[in-house]
């Protein structure tokens, strides 16, 4: 038997003013992604035909913030030009639904809901028209109750303004996701009334439409219930903020990461960490970053589209942004590393340190207070403190090469384009502008003179 196509529904049309924003809800962040990137990434995972995001306001911010993401996926823009509820907007994007297809509707503003949860929601639809995603909640407030049948069968929703106080006692609630096949859907949509306290058609009216029609329905329940937790507010938002955060860290932890405290950590994007490594407080890792085994991440560190290996410590208050490092290398603490940068093993990077589309071979140091960048570094070369690379005439960049085993005095200038040949050595306090041949010493600074019985100024008297 044939897979039935999916078409994906995603309901991204409201104001979202209790976000008290000029951005659109679903616009807003959580772990760098936005609230409606969640909701698309999970259902691309089911392999959908297509993604229908209806939008309304702010649509031209929406659209235009979903424009990397639209190149990837297959996703589509329809506008619901009036908000008149959750069944109009899905109404208004089935002319784009082919019949023999199932759809899968959501709503932008659910960020943690699982592809497998989902999966399993399409899944009812090999004997049932229709099935709705609920769960138990401590406090449903707000939320619409499930109403059932002494059976168990679903019966109907009812939103909190419509409940009675005995349905408000009602603690299994609609989490607004579902699934239908989609001829069905196109007939029951246009049955639907907006007598209700806000005079709106929702969508949640379909599962009494479609008992009364005698079509066959079911409900499956999430037993999390923070996969359908909704954002209204940025007070919900940093709630589920960390909640995603702690299940990242549970995930690592489990795989052998440490963390001193995994409240304390943030991944904004995709993260490996091998066993055994350690991250402490307040690490922000940032976009693809692999970290290998054994590592050790101190506290307040951001890490950005950077490779780490094995053995490797970044010592607190450093930041890694598009780097690589190799194995045992040392970083910080208080190091800046560019894009660019590219480490060998066993290399050595100090306190105040910044590199910038440098590589330096294995072995090479510059612990102290310099900046090297546009360079390339030979193996077992030592960087001075005060040490800088002068790389950029104001109009270009030019790139400085210095060889194997060299030394390079404290407070030295290297003027690029310059090259340092293998085993050289800079004087402290030199500015160099030519190149230096290979096991010659190089030294540039003024003669160091006396004078006796100098005289230090003193502050005149008002």
């Amino acid at each position: 038997m044939n897979q039935v196509p999916l078409h994906v529904i995603i309901l991204a049309a409201g104001m979202g003013s209790r976000m008290r924003s000029s951005v659109p809800k679903v616009l807003h962040c959580l772990a760098a992604k936005t609230l409606l990137e969640h909701v698309v990434d999970a259902s691309m995972a089911l392999d959908p035909d297509c993604i229908h995001v209806v939008v309304g306001h702010g649509k031209e911010q929406v659209i235009a913030g979903m424009a990397e993401h639209s190149a990837k996926s297959r996703l589509k823009f329809i506008e619901q030009v009036e908000q008149l509820g959750t069944a109009d907007a899905v109404k208004t994007a089935m002319p784009n639904v082919p019949e023999n297809t199932n759809v899968l509707i959501l709503t932008a503003d659910v960020p943690l809901i699982k592809s497998s949860t989902l999966s399993d929601v399409v899944a009812q639809l090999r004997a049932h028209s229709l099935c709705l995603l609920t769960t138990e909640m401590d406090d449903p407030t707000g939320l619409g109750r499930i109403i059932r049948t002494s059976d168990g069968s679903l019966e109907g929703i009812v939103e909190e303004r419509d409940a009675t106080p005995g349905q408000r006692k009602i603690t299994e609630i609609n989490s607004g996701i579902m699934a239908a096949r989609a001829a069905r859907l196109s007939e029951w949509l246009p049955l639907i009334q907006s007598n209700n306290a806000q005079q709106e058609f929702y969508l949640t009216d379909i599962v009494g439409l479609a008992n009364t029609l005698g079509d066959p329905i079911t409900g499956i329940s999430v037993a999390d219930c923070n996969e359908v937790k909704g954002v209204n507010t940025r007070v919900q938002l940093a709630e589920l903020e960390r909640l995603w955060q702690r299940a990242r860290a549970e995930q690592l932890m489990l795989q052998g990461v440490t963390f001193a405290d995994p409240s304390r950590v943030d991944f904004r994007g995709t993260v490996t960490i091998g066993q055994d490594s350690y991250v402490d407080v307040n690490v922000v890792f940032e976009g693809d970053c692999d970290i290998g085994g054994i590592v050790s991440i101190g506290a307040n560190s951001v890490i950005k589209n950077s490779s780490i290996g094995s053995g490797s410590i970044v010592h607190e208050h450093s930041v890694l942004d598009h780097t690589q490092l190799g194995n045992d290398v040392s970083v910080g603490p208080f190091a800046r590393l560019r894009p660019g940068t590219k480490l060998g093993n066993g290399v050595r990077i100090g306190n105040f340190v910044e590199t910038k589309n440098a590589v330096f071979a294995d072995g090479a140091k510059a612990n102290h207070l310099s900046y090297v960048g546009d360079a390339s570094v030979g193996s077992n070369t030592n960087i001075g403190a005060g040490v800088i690379t002068c790389n950029y005439d104001g109009a270009n960049k030019f790139h400085t090469e210095i060889g194997e085993n060299v030394f390079v005095g404290s407070d030295s200038q290297l003027v690029a384009p310059v090259t340092i040949g293998d085993g050289a050595t800079i004087g402290a306090g030199s500015t160099i502008t030519s190149d230096v041949k290979p096991r010659q010493l190089a030294i540039s600074r003024a003669r160091q003179r006396g004078i006796d019985e100098w005289q230090r100024p003193v502050k005149k008297k008002k």
